[in-house]
C-alpha cells in the first residue's frame, strides 16, 4: 500500500492551527487589557463603519471599523495600546463618534481590509453628502488636469464591470470636473446614447458618451445623494449634496429635468476657491475701483449690481463682504440659495415655506446689522425696504435683472419705488459680465488691421477720459490651444464691468422717469467706461481676444 503525502492538505491543517492558536492568543491577550475579543472572520462587517477609517490610516494602525450604529462604531484592533490606534480613537471622538475598542487577531483584519477593494471610493450620508477621501480619488483631483486624462480614467472605469463600476464613474465625473475647474456637469440624454458636457470658462466641452443602460444607474445614483425621489421620472427635481475634501466642502447643486428620452441632469459646482477672489483682481478698471473702495467704505446707501445667470455678480458680492468685514461690523445676508459659506457674517436662506426675500429682510433689519447683502430684489416690497434700509444707516449690496447700469433706476421705479428717494440711496449702479482669459501660454499676436482695426478704435472714440486709452494699439491676440487650456485658448474668466453714479444730472433725470437711454445721456461726463469700452481695453491688453468679447456682447451696436 502506497502512501501518499498531501502536502496542500497539510498545508492548510498547519495554517489552521497557527490559526487557532492566534485566536486563543488574543483571547488570552484581551483578559491581559481588559478588551473584549471579536473574532470578524464570523462577523457583519458594516461597510459604513469600515468607511469612517480611510485603508491606509486603517492598514497602518492595524484596525478595522466594523459596526456602526448612530454615533456608536466598534472597532477591532490588534494592539488597542498601540499609539496609532489611541491616535484613531482619538480623531473619531474629536469627530463625535463614540469608539468601542476590540482586540482581534491579523487574519480577521485581513479579512475587514480585504472589503476596502469592494468599496466605493464615496459614500453619503442622511444629509446628503458625497465624502471623497481615499488616496484613489485625490489623486484623480491632483492629476486629472486635461479632458483626455479624465477621458481615459472614465473609459478604464467603465470597462472595468465591477460592481462599485457606476460609483466609481460619478465620483471621476466629479473629480475630473473639479481637477479642471469645471463650473457645471450636463448629463443630455439623445435617443441612442447620453451625452455628458463640462462648463469651461463659461462654454459647454463635450468630454464623452455614455450607453442608456449605464446612464439609468447613473441617475439612480445622483438621485439618491442628492435627496431626490427615485421614483419620480415626469417631474422636474431639485437636491444638493457636498463633497468633502481636504480642501473644504465643495457643494454641488442639482437640477433634474424631464425630456423626451430620459431625465437631463445639471450639476452647480460651488467651489469655496472660485469665489476666493480679491476684489482687486476681478477685473474692473482701477478707476472704477477706487471709486468703489471709496463707496463700500461708507456706513450707509446701496450699490447694486446686475448682469444675466453666470455673469459673476455673487462672487462680486462676495467680494465687497470679505473686503468690509472685520469684528467691528454685522454683516447679515439672505441669499437663494447660499452658495458659498464666509465666516465671521450671518447668512440665511430664502425657501418655498414663508422665508422670501422679504421676510428675510425685514428680520435683517430687526438683527442691528451693519451691513445687509440681498441676493436679488424681485419685488415692490423687498425693494422697498432695501431702499429705506440703504437711507436708515446700513450699507447694502444687492442684485437686479436689468441688462445694463442704466437699466437699474427705470427697473426700480417700476417696482414702486419712490423716485425721489431712490437717487438718495443709491450710490453705484454696476453692471457686468465675464469673459474668457486667452492662455498666457499658447495666446498668439497679430497685428490689428482691417474691420477689427476699425470695430476697436470706433469704440475707442467713444472713451470719455482719453487718458485710459492705450498709445500702443497696433496689435492685438488670438486663441491657439494647448493642453494647459484644453486646447481651447483660454483659460480662466475676467469681468468686464460699467458702472453709473449717483450725481445731480442722474437725480434730476430719475425725477422724470427716465428710460435708460436718458440715464444713458445723463451720465456722460461721469467718465467711467461702458462694458463695451472695458472689454474693448481688455483687448488691446493682451487679456481676452476680439472674437470673445463679441460672444459675451456686441460692440457694435
Amino acid at each position: 500500500m502506497t502512501i501518499q503525502f498531501d502536502e496542500d492538505k497539510q498545508k492548510r491543517k498547519l495554517d489552521e492551527l497557527l490559526h487557532k492558536e492566534e485566536e486563543d492568543l488574543v483571547q488570552i491577550l484581551s483578559g491581559k487589557y481588559n478588551v473584549e475579543y471579536v473574532n470578524l472572520l464570523g462577523t457583519p462587517i458594516n461597510t459604513d463603519a469600515l468607511r469612517l477609517i480611510p485603508e491606509n490610516v486603517a492598514t497602518d494602525a492595524k484596525l478595522a471599523a466594523f459596526a456602526l450604529i448612530n454615533k456608536k462604531v466598534k472597532i477591532a484592533a490588534r494592539n488597542p495600546q498601540d499609539d496609532k490606534t489611541q491616535a484613531v480613537i482619538s480623531d473619531l471622538t474629536t469627530k463625535g463618534y463614540q469608539p468601542e475598542l476590540y482586540i482581534t487577531s491579523s487574519l480577521s483584519l485581513e479579512k475587514a481590509w480585504k472589503m476596502y477593494k469592494d468599496l466605493s471610493f464615496a459614500y453619503e450620508s442622511k444629509a446628503g453628502s458625497l465624502e471623497i477621501s481615499s488616496e484613489e480619488i485625490a489623486e484623480i483631483i491632483n492629476e486629472a488636469k486635461s479632458l483626455p486624462t479624465i477621458i481615459s480614467i472614465l473609459e478604464n472605469t467603465m470597462a472595468a464591470k465591477k460592481s462599485y463600476r457606476i460609483s466609481r464613474i460619478l465620483e471621476t465625473v466629479v473629480a475630473g470636473a473639479l481637477a479642471i475647474d469645471a463650473s457645471d456637469i450636463h448629463f443630455e440624454p439623445e435617443e441612442q446614447y447620453v451625452q455628458l458636457r463640462y462648463r469651461l470658462d463659461g462654454v459647454l466641452q463635450e468630454v464623452m458618451r455614455f450607453d442608456n443602460e449605464t446612464y439609468g444607474l447613473i441617475l439612480s445614483r445622483i438621485k439618491l445623494i442628492s435627496g431626490m425621489k427615485l421614483n419620480i421620472k415626469k417631474d422636474s427635481q431639485d437636491g444638493r449634496f457636498s463633497i468633502r475634501l481636504p480642501i473644504g466642502d465643495v457643494e454641488v447643486r442639482v437640477s433634474i429635468l424631464p425630456g423626451a428620452y430620459n431625465e437631463s441632469v445639471v450639476m452647480r459646482l460651488l467651489n469655496p476657491k472660485s469665489i476666493d477672489v480679491p476684489l482687486e483682481s476681478l477685473g474692473i478698471h482701477e478707476k472704477l475701483l477706487a471709486i468703489l473702495l471709496k463707496e463700500i467704505d461708507r456706513p450707509d446707501g446701496m450699490i447694486l449690481t446686475t448682469g444675466p445667470t453666470g455673469s459673476g455678480k455673487t462672487t462680486t458680492l462676495y467680494s465687497f463682504l470679505k473686503k468690509v468685514h472685520n469684528s467691528k461690523v454685522k454683516i447679515i445676508t439672505i441669499e437663494d440659495p447660499i452658495e458659498y459659506h464666509l465666516p465671521g457674517i450671518v447668512q440665511t436662506q430664502v425657501n418655498d415655506k414663508g422665508y422670501t426675500f422679504l421676510e428675510g429682510l425685514r428680520a435683517a433689519v430687526r438683527q442691528d446689522p451693519d451691513i445687509i447683502m440681498v441676493g436679488e430684489i424681485r419685488d415692490n416690497e423687498t425693494a422697498d425696504i432695501a431702499v429705506n434700509s440703504a437711507l436708515t444707516g446700513h450699507l447694502v449690496f444687492s442684485t437686479l435683472h436689468t441688462n445694463d447700469a442704466a437699466g437699474t433706476y427705470p427697473r426700480l421705479i417700476d417696482l414702486g419705488v419712490n423716485s425721489k428717494i431712490l437717487t438718495s440711496a443709491i450710490r453705484v449702479a454696476m453692471a457686468q459680465r465675464l469673459v474668457r482669459k486667452l492662455c498666457v501660454s499658447c495666446k498668439k499676436e497679430v497685428v490689428l488691421e482691417g474691420a477689427a482695426q476699425q470695430e476697436i478704435e470706433t469704440m475707442l472714440a467713444t472713451i470719455e477720459d482719453k487718458s485710459l486709452i492705450p498709445a500702443e494699439r497696433s496689435k492685438i491676440w488670438q486663441p491657439v490651444g494647448c493642453d494647459k487650456c484644453n486646447k481651447t485658448g483660454y483659460k480662466g474668466r475676467v469681468g468686464i464691468y460699467e458702472a453709473i453714479l449717483t450725481d445731480k444730472k442722474i437725480e434730476d433725470a430719475v425725477e422724470l422717469n427716465p428710460s435708460e437711454r436718458e440715464i444713458w445721456a445723463a451720465a456722460q461726463g461721469q467718465g467711467l467706461l461702458t462694458m463695451k469700452q472695458d472689454g474693448v481695453l481688455k483687448i488691446l491688453s493682451g487679456v481676452t481676444s476680439l472674437e470673445e468679447l463679441e460672444r459675451v456682447i456686441s460692440i457694435t451696436d
